[in-house]
C-alpha cells in the first residue's frame, strides 16, 4: 500500500467516526481522528475516537486517551484541523504535540476564524509533519452545517417532504394522510437523530400535534431540539411538544405582534422563546432572521418538517441547502395540498445541484436526496 492510499484509508476510518457525532455535538464540528503506527511494515491502530456529545472530549483527544504511550512516534488522520484556542478545553495542538505524534494527516482547514490554519502552523512549528487536504470534499460534506454557520451565522437546512404517487403532501380536508410506509418512517426517525433541530410551523403543531422525536428503539436519546415556527404564539399549552419540553428542548421562533403573556406562560412550560421581526411582506416570521437566531444558539443543521407552505417559503428565501423527498406508492386521488411548490422545486434541479442526487427504494418507497446526505 503506498503512503498515499494508507493515508486515504485512515481517512475514511476517521470520517466514518466523525459522522457518529452528527446531531450531538453541536456547536462544536463533528471530527473524527484515527492514530497508527507502523509495525513489521504494515499500519496497527491503536487510537480512535470522536467528538463526543456536547462537542467535547474533542475526537483528537479520545484517539490520543485511547492510543496511551502508544501515541509517541505515531501518526493521526483527523477529519478537520485541530484546534489552536484556548476554548473550554485546552487546544487540541497542544494534546497532539505532547502525546508525541509525529506526523498529521488533516482533511481540511478550520473555517473558525479563531483556528483558519493556525493549528496546522501550530503543528509544523513543534516540528510535526503535516499534509492537507486528504478527502476534503467529503469532510467538508460531513460539517456543511458546521461550515454554513461559521460562515454564513445560520444553520444548514435541509427539507424533508412527503409526497403521494400523484404529488401530493395531504388532504385539503378529511383524516390525515399516511403516505409512506413503517421502513421509510424508520428513515425519518434516523435522519432525526443527525441533526440539532425538527422544525415545523405552527400549523403542523395545531393539525397533528406532533412529538417530533426520534423513536427508534435505543436512539430515543437522539431526539433533536424541536423547533417551531409561530407568528403569534398560538401553540397550545398543552400541546405534546410543549408537554414535553422538559424531557426535549422546544425552541419557539416569533414576532412582536406575540403576547407577552402568551409568552410568559410558554417560558413556565420550559420553552425557549426567540422573538425576531416580521418577513419582506410585513407579516409572518421573518425567516432569514429566524435561522440566524436559530444560529445564535448554536445549531448547525437543522431538518424541516413543517409541510410545503414552510419548505416553500425557506426556499423563496433562499435558505433550503438540501431537500429529501419520500414518495409513497399510493395516488391520493382527489384534492389535496401539492407537496413542492415551484420554488423548492428550482432548488431541487439537478443542473444546479452540487452535490449527486441519490435515489433509494425503501420498501414500497422512494426516497431521493437532493443536494447531499451528510
Amino acid at each position: 500500500m503506498t503512503a498515499d492510499a494508507l493515508d486515504t484509508r485512515m481517512m475514511q476510518h476517521a470520517l466514518t467516526l466523525a459522522r457518529r457525532g452528527l446531531g450531538t455535538v453541536w456547536p462544536n464540528p463533528a471530527v473524527g481522528a484515527v492514530i497508527w503506527r507502523m509495525a513489521d511494515g504494515a499500519p496497527v491502530i491503536v487510537g480512535r475516537g470522536f467528538t463526543q456529545p456536547g462537542g467535547r472530549p474533542h475526537a483528537e483527544t479520545e484517539a490520543l486517551r485511547m492510543a496511551g504511550d502508544a501515541a509517541r512516534g505515531a501518526e493521526m488522520a483527523v477529519t478537520l484541523e485541530p484546534c489552536s484556542h484556548h476554548g473550554k478545553t485546552p487546544p487540541c495542538c497542544n494534546a497532539v504535540r505532547q502525546a508525541g505524534i509525529v506526523r498529521v494527516v488533516s482533511a481540511m482547514e478550520d473555517p473558525d476564524p479563531r483556528v483558519n490554519g493556525r493549528g496546522h502552523m501550530m503543528l509544523r512549528a513543534a516540528g510535526i509533519a503535516v499534509r492537507v487536504g486528504v478527502m476534503g470534499r467529503e469532510a467538508r460534506l460531513v460539517n456543511r452545517g458546521f461550515i454554513r454557520r461559521v460562515v454564513d451565522r445560520r444553520p444548514l437546512v435541509t427539507v424533508k417532504i412527503a409526497q403521494t404517487a400523484d404529488g401530493f403532501a395531504a388532504r385539503t380536508s378529511g383524516p390525515r394522510l399516511m403516505i409512506t410506509g413503517e421502513e421509510a418512517r424508520r428513515q425519518v426517525h434516523l435522519m432525526r437523530a443527525g441533526h440539532d433541530a425538527i422544525m415545523v410551523g405552527v400549523g403542523t403543531v395545531l393539525g397533528d400535534d406532533p412529538d417530533l422525536t426520534c423513536r427508534l428503539e435505543g436512539m430515543e436519546h437522539r431526539s433533536p431540539v424541536r423547533v417551531i415556527i409561530d407568528t403569534t404564539l398560538k401553540t397550545p399549552l398543552t400541546s405534546r411538544i410543549v408537554a414535553g419540553a422538559g424531557m426535549v428542548p422546544v425552541v419557539i421562533v416569533t414576532t412582536p405582534e406575540a403576547s407577552p403573556e402568551r409568552e410568559a406562560a410558554l417560558r413556565e412550560k420550559g420553552v425557549r422563546v426567540e422573538r425576531v421581526g416580521f418577513g419582506p411582506d410585513g407579516q409572518g416570521v421573518d425567516l432569514g432572521a429566524a435561522m440566524e437566531a436559530l444560529g445564535r444558539i448554536g445549531f448547525t443543521r437543522v431538518l424541516c418538517e413543517g409541510g410545503p407552505r414552510l419548505a416553500e417559503a425557506l426556499a423563496i428565501a433562499e435558505l433550503v441547502d438540501s431537500v429529501i423527498v419520500l414518495t409513497g406508492p399510493d395516488h391520493l386521488a382527489g384534492d389535496g395540498l401539492v407537496a413542492l411548490g415551484p420554488h423548492l422545486r428550482g432548488v431541487m434541479d439537478e443542473s444546479r445541484n452540487r452535490y449527486a442526487v441519490e435515489h433509494l427504494a425503501v420498501g414500497a418507497d422512494m426516497i431521493e436526496i437532493y443536494g447531499g446526505r451528510s
